[in-house]
């Protein structure tokens, strides 16, 4: 019997790229009035602090202020189709997010053609996964060990495995929080112009386990690691009967060779015993000999002293053979009884990048403005600090890139009517200008593969607001998001699906003031199959879904 290694080491850091909506790490919901419109490039308002930074001259001279938060829900969806899983829920795998707090908070300071601002919330992450039940990725390598012991049962039917178990779960967080500051500038009454950056402190958390694996043999369950020690000492005892078995069949041959010199080569058993070469002992200690080695009695009596001789030296050759078979699976069973035993992490990683950010705000007239906006790649290195390791996927200091990628926003506002305003807002994400590392699907069993980007992601959304009176407005928004992945980044831990989104809200204007707003939006991701290549069973698939739920509220308020 031959078994590979088992491979429990596959990479937590991929589950962290959390994002509630915008691109692959980005989060671009930073204010309650995108929630209610999902489409803000063209802002004019304060969360155009972070949307349309440029176009923050257009506010009234005076300080600016705006604080929201959001709610958030995302569940995860995975189901694999690999053949050897073996569990009680289907082979389905569900992942929960929640983050009950997303604050955004903005300030303003403007001054004739200078308007100063500060922006703060979670530019990525900003939640918690939760899976109870682990990932695939986990339990692949685990599920490998049913067929990987089959040959045990052909030794001794007591060593039979038929099935497994084990208890899985990991929370991981992420939360990269962003402190922008710039300032904008108006170059005259249609143009204007802003330069600044965000500073990115970001903290991951890892906590995770695979406990209590446990195998099944003649219908019972067994810890794992204590059952193959035990079928591993089974073994060693096989072997040294084996050895025993080579040690006498070559002593037999060994015995044969004084009759074969004194010119018996070519007799029987039965010629040898009635010429005196051996005596009736002898000849059915050697017929037995023979027959436990396989051979049938007709051919016994058939078979001279050279042959039988031959035979003998066979069976020596063939018992030690198998004496070193048993000897090296009894060593194999003793390295995976290590390697099956409870496992756990618990480390953190932080670090802090810098993404320089510039905007320009065109307003050709007082019905139209136009808003564009570049933040470049965030170099990010995120440092571990490790209490428990138990697989040696985060050794303590040691340091590893999660850059951000670079963002084109652009933005339509049209506020030609007194009861009607508009936005049209365009992203694109340079995804390929990052490395996005190897597919942890891959690694888990051994095998490599770089995550490849086949496109830039993007997304076009556009909101409406309808102004009821001077107080009370309400909005809806909707998003369409490209997903621009090849399949070979896509696994359990990190996907990405093309989604729309769907959002309403509205807008309260309690005095000259003071605002407040309010909405709603719902992501309806699109379920994508992908195909996975495995070293021991060949092609198989995995589906992934997403759903992305959002409430948020928010306060504006203006000192002139």
């Amino acid at each position: 019997m031959s078994m590979k290694k088992i491979s429990l080491s596959v990479a937590f850091v991929m589950l962290l790229q959390l994002a509630f909506a915008g691109g692959l790490l980005t989060n671009y919901n930073q204010s309650a009035q995108y929630i209610r419109m999902l489409s803000r490039n063209a802002s004019l308002d304060v969360d155009a602090v972070f949307y349309n930074p440029a176009g923050l001259v257009k506010l009234e001279d005076g300080w600016h202020f705006s604080f929201s938060s959001q709610t958030i829900w995302q569940t995860r969806e995975v189901t694999s189709n690999f053949p050897l899983l073996m569990n009680d829920h289907d082979n389905y795998y569900e992942g929960k997010t929640f983050a009950p707090v997303f604050p955004d908070v903005y300030g303003v300071y403007k001054k004739d053609k200078w308007a100063f601002s500060l922006g703060f919330g979670p530019a990525a992450g900003g939640g918690s996964a939760k899976f109870d039940n682990g990932l695939p990725s986990f339990e692949i390598p685990i599920s490998k060990v049913v067929p990987a012991l089959s040959g045990l049962g052909q030794i001794d039917p007591a060593l039979g495995v038929s099935g497994y178990s084990l208890d899985m779960s990991f929370d991981a967080s992420s939360i990269f929080w962003g402190i922008q500051v710039g300032a904008s500038y108006a170059i005259n009454d249609k143009i204007s112009v802003y330069g600044g950056v965000r500073i990115m402190p970001s903290t991951n958390t890892y906590n995770g386990s695979i406990k209590n694996i446990m195998l099944t043999a003649g219908g019972q369950s067994y810890p794992a690691p204590s059952w193959l020690s035990g079928a591993a000492g089974t073994l060693n005892g096989y072997a040294a009967q084996a050895s025993t078995g080579a040690d006498m069949s070559y002593a037999a041959a060994t015995g044969m060779q004084p009759i074969i010199d004194g010119g018996g080569a070519a007799f029987t058993l039965a010629q040898l015993e009635g010429a005196g070469f051996i005596s009736s002992a002898q000849r059915a200690q050697l017929e037995g000999g023979l027959l436990l080695a396989g051979v049938p009695q007709e051919q016994i009596d058939m078979m001279n002293a050279g042959q039988i001789q031959g035979a003998y030296s066979a069976a020596g050759d063939e018992l030690t053979q198998t004496a070193t078979i048993l000897t090296g699976t009894a060593q194999t069973l003793n390295g995976t009884a290590e390697l099956m035993g409870d496992k756990e992490v618990d480390a953190k990683q932080t670090g802090t990048g810098f993404t320089p950010i510039i905007s320009v705000n065109i307003s050709p007239n007082d019905d139209w403005n136009i808003g564009l906006k570049y933040e470049h790649k965030t170099t990010l290195k995120l440092k571990n600090e490790t209490k428990v390791d138990d697989m040696g996927l985060f050794p303590d200091g040691a340091e590893t890139r999660s850059d951000v990628p670079g963002i084109f926003a652009a933005g339509v506002g049209y506020r030609g009517l007194d009861w009607l305003e508009l936005q049209l807002s365009y992203n694109l994400y340079l995804d390929k200008g990052v490395d996005w590392g190897y597919n942890v699907r891959y690694d888990a069993v051994g095998e490599t593969l770089q995550r490849e980007i086949d496109n830039n992601s993007h997304e076009i959304a556009l909101g409406l607001q309808f102004n009821l009176s001077d107080k009370f407005a309400i909005s809806t928004g909707g998003l369409y998001s490209s997903t621009g992945v090849a399949e070979s980044y896509q696994s359990d831990f990190s996907y990405s699906n093309a989604a729309y989104a769907y959002a309403a809200g509205l807008e309260w204007k309690i005095t000259d003031r003071l605002t407040f707003d309010a909405g709603l939006s719902q992501t309806i991701y699109i379920e994508d199959e992908v195909t996975f290549i495995d070293p021991d069973v060949g092609t198989y698939t995995d589906n992934y879904q997403k759903k992305t739920f959002m409430v948020a509220a928010g306060l504006t308020f203006s000192i002139f």
